[in-house]
């Protein structure tokens, strides 16, 4: 069969532009401030709202206009003024944390002048279990051309009295094969028959859902590097196009695999439970007969079948549509005809045929192509899929107004290059030739699968109303410190505040009863003077974002710091900051080239002649939706010092402040590394002199090569080392003369794990950290991040035996090797389950509905 035409010329399909990693930029730093000038949003603001004392605190101290007399301190100091007065609860005496030391036996006393001091379409991250199904947070450009990794063996790395010697060459796992390692386990909870049926199917498409953002974003920006000259030899010691290769390779294997397992193991299970999902030549002539009534009248109209000849140029084909490839003859002419048939996205992608029995969209649309193409003969078709580059690349230094040009990349978004092609295994090979050549695609990044393709479309059919095969029920309580034992009425959550610090343990305590009822309680409290709130990721009915315009709708100070580039979510986010805006909120959109991914929200409040601030310090988003999905952990307090750290890191964040050193907390890019490798070497320091030592972290991603050098250092030195890591992990554990004291875990299952905790033995005083940010270049070189320390003794034991349990042999979990495997252990020497972190832990709160510790 010949085509009618010769094939369409080559053409240049627009892509995002090219742009190294950004670095983090130099003090002071610039900051983008919604669609005008300073100067000019606060007239426009004035001119809308009135006099109120924000703008003048909030703006005009920024901008040097002063045609209005600053309003009283009460309100000034409720904003946070950034030179505050003697006496004011902002005026403190600044304590900086020290860095690392030549020599950890001299390092001084972290805390000398402080005193004493759970356990996802971000992977498993956003709606439900999101974008990152169980990998959003894996995401960004370390490793090629962002940040240049130092050469193994080279440099510092075995320097210091902790190190004896250099490190060895090799002592870095590839951070790529590693995240299809992460895929891999995803892909095992599937693929495992004491798993919940339906909750297998909602792995699948976790899988599917993981790996095509990890084209979209990882692959994608490798190939660009590449094409661009900017790509550098990994951290692992492989060059770009090895590590290219590597992924091209498992990831077939694995989504071969992934393809069997609906096949030959979930679909024929789902249809012993009565649930069919079944093709159209399966049907019944009566259950054909009614979805061709339903194809005439909500399908067809939505159709567009686009030819393919000398009047029609290939059709542009939009990243993860689902296509079919049409070949048709002219009866007249004898000519064949290539055309294209997008699935529409807006329409459900199974049909429910009868009860319980499912057919693919496409299958349907399939059946009655002669509809679209009357008068024509109908050869053949076949289904394919086209993942695009869809990273986004924002020259902020150069873009005067950040939301404008955050909102043309998204339109830019949709014309990235290809950088997989999947299609029927059974696809004619001219077809397949045609689409390679007109998509200029090569053969390694074609993908031949067995039908359906895009198993994303099994979120649905794992949301039926089926409980008996989808894990138990369970609804998170109140946390026994916010609960109104004796009253139906609302916890008071300052009242409680005020009595203790509560350390949140989510889904197993209640968003909506503690972080969304603390945020409408201030909302509502006439004494409550300013709030100062982060917002990552919310929901598309947000009842945070409604908190936030209530307040501002109600005369409060309102400061809301909208990272408008959080992958993803870019247009929601864009959506929420103009309603905020126009609610009357500061909306400020963060510091240029860093993104804001700490979760931060303050409150000021008058109380009889004192202010005082309430604070949130989490490690989740403010999003109640993943809140019933993601495991987190948040911090309530009214502790003075997280207050003004708070107050100071915001007006960091809104105004100008060259502000480094903090409290109670370590903040990225400037604190937060060193802080960390400060601890670890303090670590070797106390097991020198036979106190106390020991590292337990707790995190998403491990990959960092200063903090893993750090650790292997600490572990040559005796330190025994712990690892709780969901995702990414770029060290080896159990390398002799190297990490044989670092043991390395990871545990998913119905939950996300998603909470990030840094402890450490301290010589029998143990010191906890707990926050937003993972050990990854984007995390501590190009973000804003927080970890706070948390100083209550019974939170502090609380958090331990959660590392504890989850790094325990007697709990299911994965288990690193020095060769970069995973080995699940799920059962032990006699064959019985091994214990569920997540399981024990909802017991536990069913026992003790909202206990005070997690």
């Amino acid at each position: 069969m010949q085509p009618a035409v010769p094939p369409a010329p080559a053409r240049r399909l627009r892509a995002a532009p090219d742009a190294p990693g950004v670095d983090a930029p130099g003090p002071p730093p610039a900051r983008h401030h919604g669609n005008m000038t300073q100067s000019s949003r606060a007239q426009a603001h004035d001119q809308q709202h009135g006099d109120r004392s924000d703008d003048v605190t909030g703006r005009r101290a920024r901008t040097g206009r002063s045609d209005r007399t600053v309003p009283a301190d009460r309100l000034a100091e409720a904003y946070g003024n950034p030179q505050p007065s003697v006496g004011s609860i902002a005026a403190h005496r600044p304590f900086a944390v020290a860095g690392p030391t030549a020599s950890p036996g001299l390092e001084p006393d972290l805390d000398a002048d402080l005193g004493p001091y759970p356990y996802g379409h971000d992977v498993y991250d956003d709606d439900g279990y999101g974008h990152d199904g169980y990998g959003h947070d894996g995401y960004g450009h370390d490793g090629y051309g962002s940040r240049p990794a130092r050469e193994p063996g080279q440099g510092d790395a075995g320097d210091g009295p902790q190190g004896d010697g250099p490190l060895p060459q090799g002592r870095f796992l590839d951070r790529e094969r590693s995240w299809l390692a992460f895929n891999e386990r995803v892909l095992e909870l599937a693929e495992d028959p004491d798993t919940p049926l339906l909750e297998r199917a909602n792995f699948l498409a976790i899988f599917a859902s993981n790996l095509d953002e990890f084209f979209m974003v990882r692959v994608a920006g490798l190939k660009r590097r590449i094409a661009t000259g900017v790509a550098t030899r990994s951290a692992s010691g492989l060059q770009p196009r090895e590590v290219l290769e590597l992924i091209w390779t498992r990831s077939r294997e694995l989504m071969a695999r992934h393809a069997a397992c609906y096949q030959q193991d979930v679909a024929p299970a789902l249809a012993e439970e009565g649930i069919h999902l079944i093709r159209w030549n399966e049907l019944t002539d009566k259950e054909q007969g009614r979805l061709f009534t339903l194809f005439r009248q909500q399908i067809f109209p939505v159709l567009t079948p686009l030819a393919v000849d000398p009047a029609h140029p290939f059709p542009y084909i939009s990243g993860l549509s689902l296509n079919l490839a049409v070949v048709v003859r002219n009866p007249v002419s004898g000519h064949d005809h290539f055309a294209r048939v997008k699935v529409p996205p807006i329409l459900s992608r199974f049909l429910e045929a009868s009860p319980q029995r499912y057919v693919p969209l496409e299958d349907v649309i399939a059946a009655h192509l002669e509809e679209l193409f009357p008068g024509m003969e109908v050869l053949a078709h076949h289904m394919f899929r086209v993942t695009r580059n869809e990273d986004l690349e924002v020259e902020e230094d150069d873009a005067e107004n950040l939301l404008q040009a955050l909102e043309k990349e998204l339109m830019r978004r949709r014309f990235g290059p290809p950088v997989r092609l999947e299609v029927e295994e059974t696809i004619d090979p001219y077809v397949l030739d045609l689409l390679v050549r007109e998509l200029k695609i090569s053969d390694a990044e074609v993908y031949p699968l067995p039908g359906p393709l895009d198993l994303t479309a099994l979120f649905r059919i794992a949301a039926l109303d089926r409980p008996e095969l989808k894990y138990p029920k369970f609804v998170a309580g109140t946390h026994r410190d916010l609960a109104e034992v004796e009253s139906a009425s609302a916890p008071d959550i300052f009242a409680a505040l005020r009595e203790r610090d509560v350390l949140l343990h989510h889904p197993y305590d209640s968003f909506s009863t503690s972080v969304q009822a603390f945020l409408e309680q201030a909302a509502a409290d006439p004494d409550v003077l300013a709030i100062k709130q982060t917002l990552y990721r919310t929901s598309g009915d947000s009842p945070i974002v409604d908190a936030l315009i209530d307040a501002a709708e109600s005369g409060k100070q309102v400061l809301v710091l909208v990272e408008i580039k959080a992958r993803f979510d870019e247009q929601a986010n864009i959506k929420w900051a103009r309603k905020l805006e126009e609610a009357g909120c500061h909306v400020v959109y963060g510091l240029v080239g860093l993104k804001t991914h700490c979760k931060l929200s303050l409150v000021v409040r008058q109380e009889g002649d004192t202010l005082r601030r309430y604070s949130h310090v989490g490690t989740g988003n403010y999003h109640p939706k993943t809140a019933r999905l993601y495991e987190d952990l948040g911090l309530l307090t009214a502790d003075p010092q997280v207050g003004a750290d708070l107050s100071d890191l915001f007006n960091r964040l809104s105004g100008y402040s060259r502000r480094e050193t903090y409290r109670r907390l370590l903040v990225a890019p400037r604190s937060l590394r060193d802080g960390l490798v400060a601890r670890i070497a303090k670590e070797v320091a106390h097991h020198g002199a036979g106190r106390p030592a020991s590292i337990r972290i707790k995190v998403n991603s491990m990959v960092d090569e200063t903090v893993i050098d750090a650790l292997y250092r600490a572990a040559r030195a005796g330190v025994p080392v712990d690892v709780w890591v969901r995702g990414i992990c770029a060290l080896r554990p159990g390398v002799p003369g190297l990490s044989e004291n670092i043991r390395v875990r990871s545990v998913l299952g119905r939950f996300l794990e998603h909470s990030r905790v840094f402890a450490f033995g301290n010589g029998g005083e143990p010191e906890v950290w707990l926050g937003s940010a993972d050990m990854m270049h984007r995390n501590l070189d190009r973000r804003i991040e927080t970890l706070v320390r948390v100083t209550d003794p019974a939170h502090r034991a609380s958090l331990s035996r959660l590392l504890e349990t989850g790094m325990s042999d007697s709990t299911a979990s994965w288990h690193l090797g020095p060769d970069g495997g995973w080995t699940r252990h799920a059962t032990d020497s006699d064959g019985q389950p091994l214990r569920n972190v997540q399981e024990m832990l909802i017991d536990a709160r069913r026992r003790r509905r909202g206990s005070a510790t997690p």
